[in-house]
C-alpha cells in the first residue's frame, strides 16, 4: 500500500494559478491594464524623452486642430470638412480616454472645466449639426498645453529664446487664445443671422478692430448678447493686450529660486536676491 503523496510533492506538480489561467486562456487583463496606465502616465507626466516628444506632438495636434476650425468656417458643409470633423473628433476622444486613465484622480480631471470642454468639443466634431457652435473651445487645449509644468520646463531647456523671453511668449499666447475663442464666438453668433459676418474672416476683422478700440463701424453685433459680447471683447482684451506691451518693453526677469527666501523673479544680472540680499549664482551665457 503506497504512501500519500508528500504536500511539497503535491504542490510542485501543481501549477501556479497564474500558470493554469495563462494555460487555460484567462487572459490577465489587471496586469495590462495596469502595464497600459503606466504607460500613459509615462507619456503625459513623464519627464523622458518618450514623454516629452509626445506632448510635443500633442501641441503640434492642437495647432493643427485650430488652423483647421478657422479654415473649416469658409467651406462650411463640405464632404471632405464633414470627414475630417470625423477624424478629429475620435482622435480628441481617444486623447481624453487616455489621459483620464494616466490620472491618478480620473474623476477630477472628467469634472475639469478643460475635460467638460473636451466633451462639448468631442459632441461638436462628431454631431456637427446639432454641436457645430462649440468646436472653438478646442482652442482652450493649446493654453492648457502652454500650462503644462512639464512642458514649460522643457521649452525652458530646448529653446534659449522661449528661456530669455517667457513672459511675452505667454503673454502672446494668452492673447492670441482669447482672440481665436472671441473670434468663434461671434462667428457662432452672428454667423447666418448678421449679413456683415458670413465666415471667420469677417468675424476676425470684427474682434480685431474691437479690441484695439480702433472701430471702423463697418461691422456690429446684432441684439443685446451681441452688444454684450462686444463689451467683454473690448473689457478683457484691452487688458490682455497692455500686458502684453508690459512684457515686450520693460525689462525682462529671469527665473532662479533663491537658496534663502525662495524668490524666483530676478534681473538677468542680480548677484544678490532684492528680497533677502542673498548671493544668488544666475547661470548666464555672457553678452
Amino acid at each position: 500500500m503506497s504512501a500519500p503523496p508528500s504536500k511539497s510533492r503535491t504542490a510542485a506538480e501543481s501549477p501556479p494559478a497564474a500558470a493554469r489561467e495563462r494555460r487555460g486562456g484567462s487572459p490577465a487583463a489587471p496586469g495590462r491594464r495596469h502595464r497600459l496606465r503606466a504607460r500613459l502616465r509615462e507619456l503625459y507626466y513623464g519627464s523622458g524623452p518618450r514623454g516629452v516628444h509626445f506632448r510635443y506632438g500633442l501641441l503640434a495636434f492642437d495647432l493643427v486642430t485650430i488652423a483647421f476650425v478657422i479654415a473649416s468656417s469658409f467651406f462650411f458643409g463640405h464632404p471632405v470638412v464633414e470627414a475630417l470633423d470625423l477624424v478629429f473628433g475620435v482622435l480628441i476622444l481617444a486623447d481624453l480616454v487616455a489621459r483620464l486613465m494616466a490620472s491618478r484622480s480620473p474623476l477630477n480631471e472628467f469634472v475639469h472645466p478643460l475635460g467638460i470642454a473636451d466633451l462639448i468639443v468631442v459632441f461638436s466634431f462628431l454631431a456637427p449639426v446639432a454641436g457645430e457652435n462649440f468646436a472653438f473651445l478646442r482652442i482652450v487645449r493649446a493654453l492648457r498645453l502652454f500650462r503644462s509644468y512639464q512642458l514649460v520646463t522643457r521649452l525652458r531647456q530646448d529653446f534659449p529664446f522661449f528661456r530669455k523671453n517667457e513672459d511675452a511668449v505667454l503673454s502672446v499666447v494668452n492673447l492670441m487664445v482669447f482672440l481665436l475663442i472671441m473670434t468663434a464666438l461671434v462667428h457662432a453668433t452672428q454667423a447666418g443671422r448678421n449679413p456683415a459676418i458670413s465666415n471667420y474672416a469677417d468675424a476676425l476683422y470684427f474682434t480685431v478692430t474691437t479690441l484695439t478700440t480702433t472701430g471702423f463701424g463697418d461691422i456690429t453685433l446684432q441684439g443685446t448678447s451681441g452688444r454684450l459680447l462686444a463689451v467683454l471683447i473690448m473689457i478683457f482684451g484691452v487688458s490682455l493686450f497692455i500686458r502684453l506691451i508690459q512684457t515686450l518693453f520693460r525689462a525682462q526677469k529671469v527665473h532662479h529660486e533663491c537658496p534663502e527666501c525662495g524668490l524666483t523673479r530676478h534681473d538677468p544680472d542680480a548677484v544678490h536676491c532684492k528680497h533677502c540680499g542673498a548671493t544668488i549664482h544666475i547661470k548666464t551665457e555672457g553678452m
